[in-house]
């Protein structure tokens, strides 16, 4: 994933994009006479917003922008999406060259924390209305220190468990709440032998570290309490609560579909959708495409407690921000609509507009779709945290991330033991990272 969060929701077949070189027409230069008085003289600005989103296009102009436009008549923002894969580099050639958009969508952690230190991110530190989100809202897009906010918050993504509700019927489940009972229940589906009990492959390995550990883990290293103890190096990868998840994701083998060595994400999901898996290993990021392709009826269950546990703990995974371009003509405009997005109108038009990919303020929402409301409803019973190796730990060599990926993906194929993976990611820390070193 190389911390591009934003692909994980699939690409439709067709969509505008707009191009992201130099020879391509900028949306500001605008023949309309309300746009052509974008320098001063009390006439419309016109903003520019870079994202890599393309799958929001419309949804942002048909639903966010026009609730703007009319409490703000006077400032016009065009949504210009670039493709996931192309964004990072036209946004640092883009910004380079000083044709950026006055609004950037902002990657996670590193990625926007260097446009900030490079001096393309403008600080927004003093924003009215970031008070509205906690530390670990910000934590993605702030100085290590926390001195320093450069994006808004905008929304995040929940790990759990989809389930095909038709099958627990017809089989007589109901939703582990456990792990014990998560192992029940995968070996009455695998009794049955109709259905493969979870569905997820390892061939682009991402998905065993993202929908597998980074899924469970939090509720053996406690959340933030485990995270912020690999950053401080008051904890180590080989501790026995490390291990422990390891060794919880390597018995989910014997439950994934035959040949799951080489299935792919995109297969994983059409094999569920077609009704042929129980369980999907997920985040809500599928809410939007599972509800498009399935024809049945979909539920989901949080990470199940480890035995003795009582605090359930979630990955509510900061995903996505929006910050001001620096070098934008228009910072007062770019503020304005920035303390807009800090509201609680624009985090229930967002979480509404994109079931699945939920606001990070304090606001009060309620999502319309009742799947993504499940998930949302987590948020009052657990601790919330984020995926533990994107904040600092996948800064040096090897990458943390990266690392995780290869010896999740191992874990589950057999070819390497939780004990063994535990000790690589953390000798791979020590190669590097000053606090966890001896």
């Amino acid at each position: 994933m190389s911390n591009r969060l934003g692909w994980l929701a699939p690409a439709a077949g067709a969509v505008l994009v707009l191009a992201a070189c130099g020879e391509s027409v900028d949306p500001r230069d605008n023949t309309d006479a309300a746009d052509s008085e974008d320098t001063g003289g009390g006439g419309q600005v016109t903003l520019l917003m870079e994202s890599w989103r393309n799958d929001d296009l419309a949804i942002w102009e048909d639903v966010i922008l026009p609730a703007f436009h009319e409490q703000h008549p006077d400032i016009q923002v065009n949504f210009q999406p670039t493709a996931p894969d192309e964004y990072d580099a036209a946004l640092d050639a883009k910004l380079s060259g000083g044709t950026a958009g006055d609004l950037i969508t902002c990657r996670p952690f590193d990625v926007a924390l260097r446009l900030y230190e490079e001096g393309h991110l403008a600080p927004l530190t003093d924003l009215e209305g970031m008070e509205a989100f906690d530390d670990v809202a910000r934590s993605a897009w702030s100085t290590d220190d926390g001195s320093q906010t450069f994006c808004v918050p905008m929304a995040s993504v929940i790990h759990g468990f989809l389930y095909n509700t038709e099958i627990f019927d017809e089989l007589g489940i109901t939703p582990p709440e456990t792990e014990e009972q998560f192992h029940e229940v995968l070996d009455q589906i695998a009794a049955d032998g109709s259905y493969s009990p979870l569905v997820m492959g390892t061939a682009d390995q991402w998905e065993a570290a993202t929908m597998g550990l980074q899924n469970i883990g939090p509720n053996y290293w406690n959340g933030e309490t485990g995270r912020q103890g690999l950053i401080d190096g008051t904890e180590s990868f080989d501790d026995e609560q490390y291990v422990a998840a390891f060794t919880e994701l390597a018995s989910w083998a014997d439950y994934l579909p035959d040949g799951y060595e080489s299935t792919t994400y995109p297969d994983a999901q059409n094999l569920f959708t077609l009704g042929r898996g129980a369980i999907f290993p997920a985040g809500s990021w599928e809410i939007a495409l599972f509800n498009e392709q399935a024809d049945f009826e979909m539920a989901a269950f949080p990470p199940p407690l480890p035995e003795g546990q009582d605090t359930c703990y979630i990955s509510d995974h900061t995903d996505i921000g929006i910050g001001m371009n620096a070098a934008t003509d228009h910072p007062e405009e770019a503020r304005t609509f920035l303390e807009w997005t800090t509201s609680a109108e624009f985090a229930d038009l967002y979480a509404n507009s994109l079931p699945g990919f939920f606001p990070m303020s304090d606001h009060d929402v309620e999502v319309d779709d009742p799947l993504a409301q499940e998930f949302l409803n987590w948020r009052d019973e657990c601790e919330s945290t984020i995926r533990n190796s994107y904040q600092i730990l996948s800064r040096g060599e090897p990458n943390l991330e990266n690392q995780l990926w290869d010896l999740s993906a191992q874990l589950l194929n057999g070819t390497v033991e939780p004990q063994e993976a535990a000790a690589r990611a953390q000798d791979g820390l020590e190669r590097w990272y000053q606090p966890q070193q001896p």
